[in-house]
């Protein structure tokens, strides 16, 4: 038997701005995400929210789509383990397909092992470390940290995608 989920997913509205702000500086230490080289921010992109039945917002994803490829940009949810962060990635996955986008991809640092772990779950395969990338990034942001809270060195980016194509 299957348990029936206790929130529902739907898209970004212009009334969910702030709530993204801030979202996004709580869990990334700025209104800004630098991936690759180039700042995004997150409140203006397009994607989903996830909302609790007493209408609490609990889970984002935001996504870029450019030259038939959809980029993750951000994900975020606030309660572990009850399949916010695959359900609002389904999202993403059927507007990709839905825009005939060849693949849905994204980046995350080399010390995100929970990350990592979690999209290879979802059917993600990693296609490229972009070492040293996080250098050019703390170009432009400073703020991200030398070491990672598990005490891993932030060096590389890793590229993971789903082809929805061939």
């Amino acid at each position: 038997m299957r348990m029936q989920r206790k929130y529902e997913i739907r898209k970004i509205c212009s009334d969910d701005a702030a709530w993204i702000r801030q979202i996004i500086k709580n869990h990334w230490g700025d209104e800004f995400t630098v991936v690759h080289g180039d700042i995004y921010y997150p409140h203006k992109l397009s994607g989903f929210v996830a909302i609790d039945s007493l209408d609490q917002k609990i889970g984002l994803v935001t996504y870029s789509i450019q030259k038939m490829e959809c980029e993750v940009v951000t994900l975020n949810s606030v309660r572990e383990k009850m399949g916010i962060g695959t359900a609002l990635m389904s999202a993403v996955r059927e507007i990709a397909i839905e825009r005939k986008c060849k693949r849905v991809w994204l980046i995350t640092t080399n010390d995100n092992l929970h990350a990592i772990g979690f999209y290879q779950k979802l059917g993600y395969e990693l296609v490229a470390i972009h070492r040293g990338m996080i250098e050019q990034s703390r170009q432009i942001k400073p703020s991200i940290p030398l070491i990672s809270s598990d005490g891993i060195p932030l060096r590389d980016e890793i590229e993971l995608e789903l082809p929805l194509s061939k």
